[in-house]
C-alpha cells in the first residue's frame, strides 16, 4: 500500500495544477453533476458528498479535461482514482502531506525521484518487495 501511496502521491504532484486560492461558489452534490461528470468520477461516488469543497472542484477540472485526453491517460485516471477512493482517510492525508513534500523538492530533485521510481517500478516484484521505494529527501534539521 505505500507503494501505491508513494505513486499516487507522485502522479498527484507531477500531474495536477494547483487550484487558484479566490473564493468559488459551492460545489456541486453528487446529484447535481453531469452525467457524464458522474461517469467519469464514478469511483468517488461514495464519498463525493462528504469532500471537502477543494477537492471537488479538483476532480471536476479532473472531469472536464477527461474527454480531451488520449484513452491510455484516461485509463491511468479511472486506475489512479479507484486507488485514491480504496484509501482511508489516514492515507488520504498521508498522500497529501507527501505531496506537498515532494512540491517543495526542486525539480532537478523531483525528475531524478521520478527516475528511481521508474527503475523501482521496472523490478521484478520479488525484487520490489526485498527493497523500500524512493523516498522524498527528508526535511534538514536546523
Amino acid at each position: 500500500m505505500a507503494k501505491a501511496l508513494f505513486a499516487l502521491t507522485l502522479w498527484l504532484c507531477t500531474s495536477l495544477s494547483v487550484l487558484a486560492a479566490t473564493p468559488q461558489k459551492k460545489p456541486p452534490t453528487w446529484g447535481e453533476l453531469s452525467q457524464e461528470q458522474q461517469q467519469v468520477l464514478a469511483p468517488l461516488a461514495v464519498d463525493w458528498d462528504n469532500l471537502e469543497p477543494e477537492r471537488k472542484r479538483k476532480w471536476i477540472g479532473i472531469a472536464k479535461r477527461y474527454p480531451k485526453m488520449k484513452p491510455d491517460e484516461q485509463a491511468r485516471v479511472q486506475r489512479r482514482m479507484q486507488a485514491w477512493a480504496k484509501l482511508t482517510p489516514e492515507q488520504r492525508r498521508q498522500a497529501r502531506e507527501n505531496y506537498k513534500r515532494i512540491a517543495k523538492v526542486p525539480p532537478e530533485e523531483r525528475g531524478k525521484l521520478g527516475e528511481q521510481w521508474a527503475e523501482y517500478q521496472a523490478l521484478p516484484p520479488n525484487e520490489r518487495q526485498n527493497r523500500a521505494p524512493p523516498q522524498t529527501p527528508a526535511k534538514k534539521k536546523k
